[in-house]
């Protein structure tokens, strides 16, 4: 595990009640100011670096990293895939990873890994079990946080179940469009077959149909989106579920 750089607020220095307002994290945006003032004194600032590894396999957690910029994958290790690993959830701003400490576990047996480089308030894991104790209301979002990331692997499985590799790139493109919020991704065809469990001849194949429709324009290392309806056409309802869901739970008044 590379070192994570710390950017600002070092440890010994606290985030303000304007950090909480201005933060691009959308779960620290929507806390009550009472929870935020318990964490802020324990948050620190770090970047992200492509291929970075937040959370290792069956290690113990330090950290959780509420998400301001970047992509982070939410990988399994399965040996018969290229690489021997594939992707199971992804998580951006929208979110936090180190997601077993919210649910009373201190290790999983998937990987965290920066996917697109960024900045996260990282919190250590003794930290955001202590606010968690003291606060019924932090925990009702953190939980709510929960149940949406659980509800986006199902859709992952259902997806990899039911639809073609293209649908399948194209669903993988809208949600990383949604939490990198540019139309240009940095998508490389090792990560891509990453993501989709398959072999870089397929990504390959996949990627030109849906340039070949429009929906996209592929470049080295880079895919840039010029049709979100035609590629959100070509998902169908594995799309838009736990989107919807997210929204119902963390953004309702």
């Amino acid at each position: 595990m590379t070192e994570t750089q710390i950017l600002r607020f070092g440890g010994s220095e606290s985030l303000d009640e304007p950090g909480r307002s201005s933060s691009r994290n959308r779960l620290l945006s929507i806390l009550d100011p009472e929870d935020f003032a318990l964490l802020a004194p324990a948050f620190e600032r770090v970047s992200l670096s492509l291929n970075e590894i937040l959370l290792a396999a069956h290690t113990p957690i330090r950290h959780a990293y509420f998400i301001e910029e970047g992509l982070i994958s939410i990988v399994a290790d399965v040996s018969n895939t290229e690489g021997g690993r594939v992707e199971i959830g992804i998580v951006g701003y929208e979110g936090l990873v180190g997601l077993p400490l919210v649910l009373g576990a201190d290790q999983s047996p998937h990987i965290g890994l920066v996917q697109a480089e960024g900045c996260a308030l990282r919190i250590a894991a003794a930290d955001l079990h202590m606010a968690m104790h003291k606060s019924a209301s932090l925990r009702g979002v953190l939980g709510r946080f929960a149940q949406s990331l659980i509800v986006q692997v199902g859709q992952t499985v259902y997806a990899n179940a039911d639809l073609n590799i293209e649908a399948r790139l194209a669903r993988w493109i809208l949600m990383t469009q949604d939490r990198l919020c540019r139309d240009e991704l940095p998508l490389t065809h090792k990560f891509l077959s990453l993501m989709l469990g398959v072999r870089r001849p397929s990504v390959t194949m996949a990627t030109q149909l849906l340039e070949g429709e429009g929906m996209i324009r592929a470049r080295r290392g880079r895919i840039t989106v010029l049709n979100r309806e035609k590629l959100l056409d070509l998902v169908g309802d594995a799309y838009g579920v736990s989107e919807a869901e997210y929204e119902r739970l963390l953004m309702r008044a």
